[in-house]
């Protein structure tokens, strides 16, 4: 394995592009909202109504719950629901 100093990985990281600014932004709003995921996620794991009332219309079921579907709070919630 090769090593590299700081400055080189430095180096190297300044010839990748900029990131996607979707990427910016899920990468700033999902930590802040992880908490929430798990609480929505917890509660459609203990009430079967509001578990299908967010497969039938996962973006409604959001806004009635105070949060806003954002792609990538909706995307991230698919997720979890699946698994």
């Amino acid at each position: 394995m090769t090593t590299y100093d700081e400055e080189r990985i430095g180096e190297l990281l300044r010839l990748l592009p900029v990131a996607p600014a979707g990427w910016i932004e899920a990468a700033q709003e999902l930590p802040a909202a992880r908490g929430e995921f798990d609480a929505l996620v917890q509660r459609a794991n203990e009430d079967v109504a509001f578990r299908k009332a967010l497969v039938a219309d996962l973006e409604g079921a959001l806004r009635l719950a105070g949060v806003e579907p954002k792609p990538v709070v909706v995307e991230h919630l698919r997720r979890q629901l699946r698994a």
